[in-house]
């Protein structure tokens, strides 16, 4: 936008600078002439004052189709506010002051420049709040219904919200960097895969897609906002395949929500076999707790640590803060409650991914 900002005040001979519709400052181009005191502050406070937006408004440049002068008054020079409209929406204002030479062809001249900043407003402001319900469905109708501008490598984010308060979700666009859309109002349903619309915590989901570069800052900056977890889906390159990546954002954080070593925030690319388990249906991933179901508490975390220290008995016991032979008798109870004898390959493999599924199961 700086650089049409730029042309613009070139081919008008004009000083020019370009406001959203809440009269904050976006670009300016360089001085050229006299300057006033709106234009002054505009750019040093970023954003004109409230009287000086009232006396523009009166005006009606907010309904205005074209070019509108607006008289000078004393320390204001005139000025020529052109409305930043794309499909009959009013998206901002291109300011330039009267230099005498602002006739109706040169306006006219910047007419094409004039059109290309209001897109790019007009996919500013879509893209803030976008329907990402529609764009990361599996229907491909309701995907190129959504019109969501973005460029690819992309990467979706899942993040889980309390009770939606309007305070923290409008601080979303001052949160989010450039280039991110987000929608408040997507739920954990019709994610195309099998057991993952299950209840988990509490609250929303918050749908983000971001350029796969940004997406591990953008879901730490979300969990800080929230303090809850988030879930981070594959890159694609196409952003025409994001609601594959937003499948696995929602697996991610169901994850991120049950297994405590990919909390809080969980990469798709790293869950490893929980990217498996995470994906079998409700029935499939209770029957396979149930190998499991015996164990007690603690005597379940003592197996699932040793298992996940890879039979290492001294790094088990160390990491759980017990003796040795208390662990070995864990591990022998667990065999005795279980009938699965832990010595044996395929026996470890069904009790580790038993107690993964177990985990998963909770709160579900």
């Amino acid at each position: 936008m700086q650089d049409i900002v730029d042309e613009i005040s070139r081919l008008l001979g004009a000083s020019v600078t370009l406001e959203d519709r809440s009269f904050n400052l976006l670009a300016y181009g360089a001085q050229s002439g006299d300057i006033d005191s709106v234009r002054q502050e505009s750019i040093l406070r970023r954003r004109a004052s409230d009287e000086v937006r009232a006396h523009f408004e009166a005006y009606g440049i907010a309904t205005a189709t074209g070019p509108v002068r607006i008289s000078g008054l004393p320390g204001v020079l005139g000025r020529v506010c052109v409305p930043l409209r794309h499909d009959g929406v009013t998206y901002g204002y291109l300011w330039a002051l009267e230099s005498g030479e602002l006739t109706d062809e040169r306006l006219a001249a910047a007419g094409p420049l004039v059109g290309r900043v209001a897109a790019l407003l007009a996919a500013q402001a879509r893209g803030r709040y976008a329907p990402l319900r529609q764009f990361f469905s599996a229907d491909p109708a309701a995907r190129a219904a959504a019109g969501v501008v973005a460029d690819g490598p992309v990467t979706a984010v899942a993040v889980r919200t309390p009770a939606r308060e309007a305070g923290q979700l409008s601080a979303l666009p001052r949160t989010l960097p450039r280039g991110v859309l987000a929608d408040p109002d997507v739920t954990e349903s019709g994610t195309g895969e099998p057991g993952a619309a299950a209840s988990v915590v509490g609250g929303g989901i918050l749908a983000i897609l971001a350029p796969a570069a940004q997406a591990a800052r953008v879901a730490g900056l979300l969990h800080g906002l929230y303090g809850l977890a988030a879930g981070i889906g594959g890159p694609r390159d196409d952003p025409r395949d994001a609601w594959e990546s937003w499948r696995e954002a929602l697996l991610a954080l169901r994850v991120a929500e049950h297994a405590e070593r990919h909390a809080p925030v969980a990469d798709w690319a790293t869950l490893g076999v929980h990217r498996l388990l995470v994906r079998l249906p409700p029935r499939d991933l209770a029957a396979l707790a149930a190998e499991s179901a015996a164990l007690t508490p603690r005597i379940a975390a003592s197996v699932e640590a040793y298992l996940d220290h890879a039979g290492h008995a001294g790094e088990t016991a160390a990491a759980l803060g017990v003796h040795r032979q208390t662990l070995y008798y864990r591990l022998d109870k667990a065999a005795h409650l279980t009938g699965l004898d832990l010595g044996d390959g395929e026996d470890r493999l069904l009790l580790h991914l038993s107690l993964k599924a177990a985990a998963l199961l909770g709160g579900a």
